[in-house]
């Protein structure tokens, strides 16, 4: 079984979403984002989540506390 590397295994075994239904952060398309950003406001990774998923350019979910669409302004306000 591959392994993860330790830096994307720390601060993925100690978010928050780990302690919900993981179908939370995959809304349907115009479903409420507001709970998962609710969990990732109070998560200790938050920061490291966000910057995964723009460095890999994450298009579904809820990652970091901003929805795909803000993801998307995000990277294009830069």
């Amino acid at each position: 079984m591959p392994t993860r590397p330790a830096a994307v295994t720390n601060w993925q075994d100690r978010g928050l979403c780990r302690e919900v239904d993981g179908d939370l952060f995959f809304p349907e398309k115009g479903g409420a984002t507001k709970t998962p950003k609710t969990v990732c406001m109070a998560c200790e990774v938050r920061v490291e989540c966000l910057e995964y998923a723009l460095a890999n350019n994450e298009q579904f979910g809820v990652w970091g506390g901003l929805s795909e669409r803000e993801r998307y302004r995000l990277r294009n306000a830069a």
